[in-house]
């Protein structure tokens, strides 16, 4: 069921892009007449007053036309974006802010997009939080399960080892084993104090929120579930984001009062799309077999320098105040996803 959910959730996002999407420099079939929207006389494919369409499909296939139409008509300006968006950042915000429409996908479909298909991808992956985890009780039944076992392979373990002839091979591979398993007894035994449910393993305070200290408290009395939540519903208030990091982005250039509001909304929405699309490639390289240091070289690296370049880009700026703004905004960032968290729990999407 998980890839049908999975497909299901790539088809509305590119419907919900498509949706968002106007028809910028793309005809349809039409007649002549009068628009059967607001009466007015037809002097092209589409009315000149209300932008409606001048010829009315009335039958079932039409409902799967036009399914089909939005995704691929979608997907015909999404090869236009992509390049761009992953190579050429800051041109394309440029273009787009300054009027060149009819060929790219506008920031929010994009965005749309990007968060739709990540969370298909996880789902085609089987990425989840673990929601099994239960309450924090039973977190603490299984974290004393876990040391328990543990404590009886390290025994066992070490009881093989004064058996084992010195210097030997086995005797070496029980030493590494023994150290193996010690390290793993020491974690538990820390994590165990988190588990437990008593006041003095953590720290008692209030925000003052109430949304957001119930979102806190409950996350805390069930930690698995609270995980599970934060993923399956967290993708529907991404948009949020954005809100949130326009005045970050505004911050960065109040002394150039050239560059308006719409500008960095640009170029935010776009930025956010890129990393989602980022994350996923990332998925997939890694459900590919790509090593964890090329991996995590990209993670580290590719961001930065799409910001830097985007950055330069977008607003025209030389190299180093390209360079100063994004190490600032790399700052922001951490305030950003944040508060980000915080709307979450206040929001009681935990709860």
């Amino acid at each position: 069921m998980g890839e049908f959910e999975a497909a299901g959730d790539l088809v509305t996002g590119a419907l919900f892009g498509r949706a968002v999407e106007r028809d910028h420099g793309t005809a349809g079939d039409h007649g002549p007449g009068i628009c059967l929207n607001c009466g007015t006389e037809l002097i092209g494919p589409h009315c000149h007053r209300c932008g409606q369409v001048g010829h009315v499909h009335r039958t079932i296939g039409a409902i799967w036309h036009e399914i089909l139409h939005g995704v691929v008509h979608f997907e015909g300006k999404l090869w236009h974006t992509l390049p761009l968006l992953a190579f050429r950042p800051g041109e394309l915000t440029r273009r787009y802010i300054f009027g060149e429409r009819a060929h790219f996908v506008s920031p929010m479909a994009m965005f749309l997009f990007s968060v739709f298909t990540m969370f298909a991808v996880l789902q085609i992956m089987g990425i989840s939080p673990p929601a099994e985890i239960g309450t924090s009780a039973q977190f603490k039944l299984s974290m004393e399960q876990a040391i328990k076992e543990t404590g009886e392979n390290l025994a066992e373990a070490k009881a093989d080892r004064a058996e084992a002839k010195p210097g030997s091979e086995r005797a070496a591979k029980l030493d590494q084993r023994i150290e193996e398993l010690t390290t793993e007894l020491d974690g538990l035994k820390n994590v165990l104090p988190v588990a437990d449910g008593s006041n003095r393993y953590r720290p008692n305070f209030k925000t003052g929120w109430a949304r957001l200290d119930k979102g806190i408290h409950k996350a805390e009395t069930n930690p698995g579930l609270a995980l599970y939540k934060l993923q399956t519903n967290s993708y529907k208030f991404s948009w949020a984001l954005i809100p949130i990091s326009i005045p970050f982005v505004w911050a960065m250039f109040l002394w150039r009062p050239r560059f308006k509001g719409y500008d960095h909304a640009v170029f935010v929405t776009y930025s956010l799309a890129f990393m989602s699309l980022l994350f996923i490639a990332l998925l997939i390289g890694s459900a590919l077999g790509l090593s964890m240091s090329v991996l995590s070289t990209i993670a580290v690296f590719a961001p930065v320098a799409h910001i830097f370049f985007q950055l330069k880009g977008a607003y025209r700026l030389r190299g180093w105040s390209a360079l100063i703004r994004t190490i600032v905004l790399l700052f922001f960032i951490s305030f950003i996803v944040t508060l980000f968290g915080l709307l979450l729990l206040g929001l009681g999407l935990l709860g």
